[in-house]
């Protein structure tokens, strides 16, 4: 997949998510198979650029890959001195949340509301692909309520002023995530506009990326909430993609050690405080498949950085212990 000047190494991209998307997680789902990593947005209001959250979220350093930063804004001169001040901050592609159904950000005017108001979506992508140098993508929903889908006419205003890549949500904003995505009218943007577009929503195992990518005819496929505590579903669609086949799940060694890695880089690039707060979401989602609830409360609870690193390897003994000795068991019960 190609973006502009830029060949992705495949077609399967990281959703930016607020809260989640941060360098260490992109870090991780690039090497893991990523073809593109997208940042959390950043708001186009200069006053909050210096504060904590927003110095965090502009935080590339190191980072390998193509740097995607994602603004959000309703004022068209606002989100180009977004663009432009993150260009100079590293972005090499700055995509414009359009997509984004919160409350918080739709009640000034940004993310999915914009879509209601197709004058204003063509002044800010106009703002936004005059005032910078690299490529500049665009991610929606397919309208902002079930009988106001107008994706096709943002996509059309999106082409014709110079987006070089559409990311589209099978569901509006009313939808929230609510209820299942439909492809129909992803399927209907790619028959009508040239440029590459990406289809997201619900994609969460090869097969379902396969689907949505031979029914809508898209170009990518985005991952969002299907990889979080899944990193490793990146290189999975790509395998199957590829082959047909489906990649064995990661051993629960592997498991334990990427966990505990991110872990650890989130301790790193937060502090040890913030960082363990919140690891806690990350070790949740993780974990979400095995039987840990009861860990998972008592890791809740665990202030200490340390101590959490300590909690894990533990639970992942334990964990590796009584695996053993269920295979024991089978093949006892088996041989009887």
């Amino acid at each position: 997949m190609q973006i502009a000047q830029y060949k992705l190494q495949n077609n399967v991209l990281l959703a930016p998510m607020a809260g989640v998307t941060d360098r260490p997680f992109r870090q991780l789902c690039h090497r893991l198979g990523a073809g593109l990593v997208v940042s959390e947005m950043l708001s186009s209001n200069p006053e909050v650029w210096k504060s904590q959250k927003s110095q965090q979220r502009m935080n590339h350093d190191g980072e390998t890959g193509i740097r995607s930063v994602q603004i959000a804004g309703s004022e068209p001169h606002l989100m180009a001195q977004a663009a432009q001040f993150n260009v100079q901050n590293g972005a090499q592609i700055i995509d414009i949340n359009m997509g984004c159904p919160a409350k918080k950000v739709n009640k000034k005017l940004a993310g999915s509301a914009l879509l209601q108001y197709p004058e204003l979506v063509e002044d800010i992508i106009a703002a936004v692909v005059s005032a910078v140098s690299v490529p500049v993508t665009l991610k929606i929903r397919t309208g902002w309520n079930t009988e106001n889908r107008n994706a096709v006419e943002i996509a059309k205003i999106a082409e014709r002023n110079g987006i070089q890549s559409l990311a589209v949500h099978g569901r509006t904003k009313a939808c929230m995530y609510k209820g299942e995505a439909e492809y129909d009218t992803i399927k209907a943007v790619k028959q009508e506009i040239s440029i590459p577009v990406v289809a997201n929503g619900d994609i969460t195992t090869p097969e379902k990326a396969k689907f949505v990518l031979d029914y809508t005819g898209a170009d990518g496929v985005m991952i969002g909430r299907g990889a979080q505590g899944n990193p490793w579903i990146f290189e999975a669609i790509n395998h199957y993609l590829a082959t047909g086949k489906q990649l064995p799940a990661p051993a629960l060694s592997e498991v334990r050690d990427v966990l505990i890695e991110h872990i650890q880089n989130v301790h790193q690039f937060y502090g040890e405080l913030m960082g363990a707060r919140i690891a806690r979401k990350h070790v949740g989602w993780y974990l979400a498949e095995h039987d840990s609830k009861s860990f998972r409360r008592a890791f809740n609870a665990i202030d200490d950085a340390n101590h959490q690193i300590e909690a894990l390897q533990a639970f992942f003994e334990e964990l590796a212990i009584a695996q053993l000795e269920a295979k024991s068991a089978s093949v006892a019960a088996t041989a009887a």
